[in-house]
């Protein structure tokens, strides 16, 4: 009995140590799932109601200065000339594919901010300096930096000042509502000086205050002196001071609550630049939409992508800008620089890579 118990307990482990040694059964995996390419962003097409309206409407409204030459003033046809004017026009360009589809309105420097909060322009294109509470404050959005400016001070060389601290006591013009005004009494307040303020309501008036001996001294941004000087009665009696007081960003203005308008606006400037950038001109744009090999040059003129319709605009919106309007070199040119009265030198605002660089620099064109 014990030996056939002793057999059968030893048949029973041979039995399990064969089932341990039989190899185990395969079973098929799942097959790793194919990783899909990453997918790039989804870009949609925006909508700007202001450009709606504009279209509807058939021109643009745009804010100007109501007199300042180089920037803002009607030429002997009643035709608005100048550096804001065609800030403007180069936005008709882009947006109605005309550069005269604009309508100018003036406005004085205390109701250029509420021509546009209420809806009389579309655009406000006025020597206006970007500033945080402007930003922030009153529900508009500074599209771009047209002109890199800073405040100065115009004053008789007979006068003998070598600096604006030698202006102690002085009488100074300056316009009020502006930018000017606030940055004249922290300059002095800053460095403990007295100075008697003479404010006048436009520019003209200070002008005029100044060239009759009713102040000592004329502030406001330096190209706004420059173009002062050149209507005065005798330009070469009058410098402008070598202190910069402070740093005025100069650009378009929009209403806050159209991103996509503001986009159009901000990539029209990008597009003047970038033309100069590229080496195009209003002379060889059409020639360099038809042989331009450079990726770029093709994605700015519209001959590849398909980047103007993401902002409403027609492929060519770019090419209508340059072609009728100009590359910012040649805006600068004609307007303020050397083929105009004011010859004002391109200083901060060179492209950035230019032998003498600047601050001018726009986004890619991608």
């Amino acid at each position: 009995m014990i030996r056939r118990l002793a057999a059968t307990a030893i048949l029973m482990l041979g039995l399990t140590a064969c089932e341990a040694r039989q190899p185990p059964v395969a079973v098929d995996k799942p097959a790793p799932a194919a990783s899909a390419p990453a997918a790039g962003p989804a870009y949609k097409r925006a909508h700007s109601p202001t450009l709606a309206a504009v279209r509807k409407r058939g021109y643009l409204a745009c804010g100007v200065n109501p007199g300042l030459p180089g920037f803002a003033l009607p030429d002997v046809h009643g035709q608005w000339r100048g550096f804001d004017v065609d800030i403007c026009r180069a936005v008709a360009a882009a947006v109605l594919g005309d550069a005269n589809k604009v309508r100018f309105t003036p406005v004085t420097a205390q109701d250029r901010f509420g021509a546009l909060q209420q809806g009389r322009i579309d655009i406000l294109s006025r020597n206006t300096s970007w500033t945080f509470a402007r930003d922030a404050g009153l529900g508009l959005d500074f599209a771009a930096v047209t002109y890199y400016d800073g405040q100065g001070f115009l004053a008789r060389k007979s006068l003998g000042l070598a600096s604006a601290e030698e202006l102690s006591g002085a009488r100074i013009c300056v316009q009020a509502g502006t930018a000017s005004e606030g940055n004249l009494a922290d300059y002095f307040r800053a460095r403990g000086l007295n100075y008697k303020p003479v404010v006048m309501d436009s520019e003209e008036e200070a002008r005029r205050l100044y060239e009759n001996d009713g102040c000592d001294a004329f502030t406001a941004d330096v190209s706004a002196l420059a173009a002062a000087r050149s209507v005065l009665n005798n330009p070469n009696a009058h410098a402008i001071l070598p202190d910069v007081i402070s740093k005025e960003p100069l650009g378009p203005v929009v209403r806050q609550t159209d991103p996509a308008w503001t986009d159009i606006v901000r990539w029209t400037v990008y597009a003047t630049v970038l033309g100069e950038e590229l080496g195009l001109t209003s002379r060889t744009v059409e020639q360099a939409r038809e042989t331009a090999s450079d990726p770029e040059t093709r994605r700015l003129l519209g001959v590849e992508g398909d980047l103007g319709p993401l902002l409403g605009l027609s492929k060519d919106w770019a090419f209508q800008v340059i072609r009728q309007v100009g590359a910012y070199h040649e805006i600068f040119q004609r307007d303020v620089g050397q083929d105009s009265g004011l010859k004002l030198d391109r200083g901060l605002n060179a492209l950035w890579n230019a032998p003498k660089p600047g601050l001018l620099y726009a986004p890619p064109m991608r």
